[in-house]
């Protein structure tokens, strides 16, 4: 085989990219695969950038792939992490309710909860909340004893690792420019050079739409980049929390509202907000680009979108620059949080996949055809999940392409 030269390419150096090689590998051993990076290491993004989070499957639509995925990739993400000595603890959440008109929605979450079989999903009082959590503050909480904590870029390293000793390659650097077919290959114009592949898997992220059509794929989604900015709590204070603390979220939006984290590898987080990022990896509010910019404002699926929730928009935006209405969303789960408790923290920006009609792409979506497969939109919880989406698309490319074991 030619130098650079591959039956398999994956497009994308995070958690569900490297997931994906990995599990082609296990599956397939003969096959030379390779995973493109652009980045000098992996899992420089939203692999990076997120809140650590062990998800349980409680918020999903029953049915759903992300519902039929995060309970089993969740219970495989803990064993994966005892297995290779991964920071990670199973701590537990609760979602707190703190008005009434908030029970029906948690009763609905209950109800998922039931339907996803997530297990460890109690519904408790005040009582029982302030044994769990004492500085937490509700009328109702739903308690999760299986959502846990992890450090997924270390996860993401270790896959990489994986990846060498099974015989595939991790090549950073190799941003994508262009893609084309020939005959029955693949030709990849990178910034390392030029890859050929007889298949291709972009898992493209915050690009995922912009790759999609240079396979010449016409996606019915485009990407939109949503930046959630975090705080850190002081040490001296992080004993107000001991574990995770979320309100109930709103239903009409893939997002949880500003909640408390702890960290896998010590601290807590509180946040994240959710606002328009101006560069679809931009990390700080200064962080615009034009072609970003312009492209998700044109889109018209973005218009709507906007205009059905400009109410909910602008509280994001004035939270992002008040540090005191940061605090006082705080002040509903933790009334004793103080703003002098917060220091600024991390932020993270979310690929949301948005149709035409301005709706949320709530679920995975992947676009197979011939010798692609392009992954359009995998959010949260994808870290959660990577082990078994990965195989979930490995599922895919052995039918699509036609794979023998």
């Amino acid at each position: 085989m030619r130098q650079n030269s591959f039956d398999l390419i994956v497009i994308g150096g995070g958690i569900v990219g490297l997931s994906t090689a990995m599990a082609a590998l296990g599956r397939f051993p003969s096959l030379h695969v390779a995973v493109l990076e652009k980045e000098s290491e992996v899992a420089a993004h939203q692999t990076g950038h997120n809140s650590g989070v062990i998800h349980s499957g409680v918020y999903y639509r029953p049915g759903s792939l992300k519902a039929q995925l995060c309970v089993r990739g969740a219970a495989a993400m803990v064993a994966f992490c005892r297995e290779h000595g991964l920071p990670h603890e199973v701590c537990g959440k609760v979602i707190v309710a703190t008005r009434e008109d908030e029970l029906p929605q948690l009763a609905e979450i209950e109800h998922r909860a039931e339907l996803n079989r997530v297990p460890g999903v109690q519904r408790i009082g005040p009582e029982r909340l302030r044994e769990i959590e004492p500085h937490a503050a509700g009328i109702a909480a739903l308690h999760i004893a299986s959502t846990g904590i992890a450090d997924f870029a270390s996860v993401a390293r270790k896959y990489a690792e994986i990846i060498g000793t099974r015989g595939g390659e991790v090549r950073t650097g190799a941003g994508v420019t262009a893609i084309r077919r020939e005959a029955s290959e693949w030709v990849i114009e990178t910034a390392a050079g030029e890859f050929r592949a007889r298949y291709l898997i972009p898992c493209a992220g915050l690009f995922a739409d912009r790759v999609a059509r240079m396979t010449g794929a016409n996606p019915d989604v485009q990407i939109v980049g949503f930046r959630g900015e975090y705080y850190e709590i002081v040490p001296e204070r992080q004993e107000l929390v001991r574990a995770l603390i979320y309100p109930v979220p709103d239903p009409r939006f893939p997002f949880l509202g500003v909640h408390f984290t702890k960290k896998a590898r010590g601290g807590v987080e509180a946040g994240p907000n959710a606002v328009l990022a101006l560069k679809r990896e931009g990390y700080r509010k200064t962080d615009i680009s034009l072609r970003d910019t312009v492209e998700a404002l044109s889109f018209a699926g973005f218009r709507r979108m906007a205009w059905r929730n400009w109410r909910n928009a602008v509280s994001e935006y004035r939270r992002s620059f008040s540090k005191r209405l940061f605090t006082r969303g705080l002040q509903r789960l933790v009334p004793e949080i103080r703003e002098s408790d917060l220091k600024p923290g991390g932020s993270g920006v979310r690929a949301q996949a948005l149709e035409r009609s301005g709706a949320l792409v709530d679920d995975f979506r992947f676009a197979p055809a011939d010798g692609v497969i392009n992954v359009l939109n995998v959010p949260s919880p994808a870290a959660t999940a990577s082990l078994v989406i990965g195989e979930a698309i490995v599922d895919l490319a052995e039918k699509t392409f036609g794979l023998k074991r």
